[in-house]
């Protein structure tokens, strides 16, 4: 098993909550994390129709069985059963004693806020980063091989084609969900929607152009993006707030969590076809937005990142707004670092002032250095932003 970066926050935080909620994307090791933190406590998956019978119809006799804790797997399937849990570990007092795990935050999350709220904490997992495969000595040999593989744990602990387990796990785990929730009728126009979306990664955000294309309404296109980020598929990017006396775009960014995934969808055969593919800039900016992502819920925080665009194209790809400071990021696919890379991080710096606190610039090359008084950072090191906005560049 790689271990998780998320293993020690999740040990921190049951010394002082009787419950760990863990959520993420289906097939991101939420299972494999909560067995190996729980080794010695029951396990109960609410997917097996067997247990989630037993759960729905007496639920305090099924949290009789456990009176020392337990992993309780995929408890939206059940999510009445969040109640009795209420009063359970408010009767027992420890801390420790559950961990409950689930793939989609709709259902899920607004039961625990309501029913647990004080009394669980938050885990995000998403499918490996980068650091963890490097620690465990299984990282793809380059970025072509990054953005074609991504991080989903299957597809580096068994013998199986990267684009054989996407068209399974599509079929399997997304379009079931979406079903689920949706009751999506038109299965080929949901399947070509998110397609186009894979399309526009780490570009803005248009409704309208989206539900045009594929034929939709544009509420039907809202509610389809809320139930891929819901299922941790997509998410947005806002735009940041500071305007500098600038009109700035309004649209949010749309981004996938797994840039394996955006590669299959796009239909990319192999990792030789993305060095000259022409969303090649844009998956290589998913993949960092994403790495970044994942430094901060492995630390069980939920980052203020953004974007910044002016009506005139002036544009940064990434801030981070952290430790009282704002961190600039500019990402750039490119193994050669060029004099245009540093455009958009100058402008945005003079207009900002003391406000920037470590300007950084990521490229698809292997060195770390200084340029002036803007950090570069290497691809491999995407993940090592966070924090960085809390120390003074110089």
């Amino acid at each position: 098993m790689i271990k998780r970066s998320a293993e020690s926050t999740i040990y921190s935080l049951l010394k002082g909550f009787p419950v760990i909620t863990i959520t993420g994307p289906r097939q991101s090791g939420k299972t494999t994390l909560a067995k190996a933190v729980f080794s010695d406590r029951p396990y109960a998956s609410l997917e097996d129709p067997d247990i989630r019978f037993v759960a729905q119809g007496d639920p305090r006799s099924f949290l009789d069985r456990f009176p020392d804790g337990a992993v309780i797997d995929e408890v939206q399937r059940c999510p009445d059963i969040i109640s009795y849990l209420q009063s359970k570990v408010d009767a027992d007092e420890r801390m420790g004693l559950y961990i409950l795990t689930g793939s989609q935050q709709f259902g899920l999350m607004s039961g625990i806020t309501q029913s647990l709220a004080g009394r669980s904490a938050f885990i995000e997992l998403l499918p490996f980063s980068f650091d963890e495969l490097e620690r465990a000595g299984k990282q793809p040999p380059d970025t072509d091989r990054m953005l074609f593989t991504g991080g989903y744990p299957p597809l580096y602990d068994r013998e199986v084609e990267v684009r054989a387990w996407f068209s399974a796990y599509v079929t399997a785990y997304l379009e079931r969900d979406v079903r689920q929730v949706l009751k999506v009728q038109e299965l080929e126009t949901f399947q070509r929607f998110v397609r186009l979306c894979a399309g526009r990664t780490g570009q803005l955000l248009n409704y309208s152009s989206l539900a045009s294309e594929c034929g939709v309404t544009h509420n039907t296109a809202k509610a389809w993006i809320s139930v891929l980020e819901a299922s941790y598929i997509v998410f947005q990017l806002r735009p940041h707030h500071a305007n500098f006396n600038k009109r700035l775009v309004k649209a949010s960014k749309l981004y996938f969590y797994d840039v394996g995934l955006v590669s299959w969808l796009l239909g990319i055969q192999s990792h030789e076809q993305i060095e000259t593919h022409p969303l090649r800039g844009n998956l290589f900016e998913t993949f960092v937005v994403s790495e970044v992502k994942k430094s901060f819920f492995n630390s069980g925080e939920r980052p203020g990142l953004y974007f910044w665009r002016d009506s005139n194209g002036v544009e940064v790809d990434l801030i981070i707004e952290q430790g009282g400071g704002i961190t600039p990021v500019e990402i750039k696919s490119g193994k050669t670092v060029v004099r245009d890379f540093f455009s958009g991080l100058e402008k945005w710096m003079t207009l900002a002032g003391d406000m920037a606190i470590e300007p950084t610039l990521i490229y698809g090359g292997e060195d770390n250095y200084r340029h002036k008084n803007i950090r570069v950072m290497g691809w491999r090191d995407s993940g090592n932003l966070k924090n960085i906005g809390t120390r003074k560049s110089g």
